[in-house]
């Protein structure tokens, strides 16, 4: 199981602020850095929960973390683009606007900047997209930073261009057992492999075997349907007694675990975004990570990718 050990882990921040109060971010931010982990991935527009007072209140709370602790030495993604957080498909990626919000990022988080992201791109001029990924090559031969790109209805473009300019892409996309969008971002599978994959949503939007749902679930607040996938989780609970005695090894028993399996051993994938709403859950997923370095499950993948299909 080599291969998940180069994987890397970041702690996702959509539901600061939300979901997830400002002193439980502060928890799991000490539990995070104290495992070693310090990736994290933050957005503008971070909570999307149509609140327009809490735009940016997210990165707002990593920042306060970051200036107690006098923090250096983080990993910090960013997603710039969005220009709130309704869920609309306002966005401005000129490339003045993505210079003048990198400056501002690299103000606000100093070191621990690590790459910037273009989010949530809906366009299709090519000549238009040419220009935001130009001005992302000037901010990194100004800042040294890794540039991304995330959320993209047209990656094809995004990828022709990115050959022709020779610019290597972190590159996030939602995946999981329920919806993938990997297959739509083949275009960037190239045999140089200069590109980096990285799964976000592993969870499927806090989606439950078996419900019911508390009030104020993550699912249920970003407007789950518990009946649109019934039939792909009664598959999953149907396979669970044979994978969790076909071996000696931990058992998978929650959606998060089948998240960690079907992400984590996928070989495309370089990276997994995991959002937490509690300190539990937290733990909970670093120490299934382990039992995935250790134990073989890659006939519970092989049972998903099944079921997926």
């Amino acid at each position: 199981m080599a291969a998940i050990l180069q994987k890397a882990l970041l702690l996702g921040t959509a539901q600061w602020g939300w979901t997830v109060s400002r002193p439980e971010a502060f928890r799991l931010l000490d539990t995070w850095l104290a495992a070693g982990r310090t990736h994290i991935d933050a957005a503008t527009n971070y909570p999307i929960n149509k609140q327009p007072a809490d735009f940016r209140a997210s990165e707002q709370i990593l920042q306060e973390y970051i200036r107690a602790h006098g923090l250096r030495h983080l990993r910090v993604t960013v997603k710039i683009g969005s220009l709130n957080n309704l869920r609309t498909a306002d966005i401005n990626l000129e490339a003045s606007f993505i210079r003048m919000m990198t400056e501002e990022y690299q103000r606000l988080l100093g070191e621990n900047l690590a790459t910037v992201m273009l989010h949530w791109d809906n366009r299709s001029d090519a000549h238009a997209i040419r220009a935001s990924l130009e001005a992302l090559a000037s901010v990194q031969k100004q800042w040294g930073i890794r540039l991304g790109l995330s959320g993209l209805q047209h990656p094809e473009i995004h990828a022709a261009l990115a050959t022709e300019l020779g610019l290597p892409f972190d590159i996030q996309l939602k995946h999981n057992i329920l919806q993938s969008d990997l297959g739509r971002y083949a275009s960037f599978f190239t045999p140089s492999g200069q590109h980096r994959f990285f799964a976000y949503g592993i969870n499927a939007g806090g989606a439950k075997l078996e419900g019911p749902y508390p009030a104020g679930s993550t699912y249920l607040a970003r407007g789950g349907d518990p009946d649109k996938n019934a039939a792909d989780l009664a598959r999953i609970r149907q396979r669970m007694p044979d994978w969790n005695t076909a071996f000696v090894r931990p058992p998978v028993q929650t959606m998060n675990h089948i998240g960690l399996i079907y992400a984590g051993l996928q070989p495309r994938l370089d990276g997994l975004v995991l959002g937490f709403s509690s300190l539990a859950q937290l733990q909970e997923s670093l120490d299934y990570w382990r039992n995935l370095e250790v134990f073989d499950y890659s006939d519970v993948l092989a049972d998903l990718q099944k079921i997926s299909a």
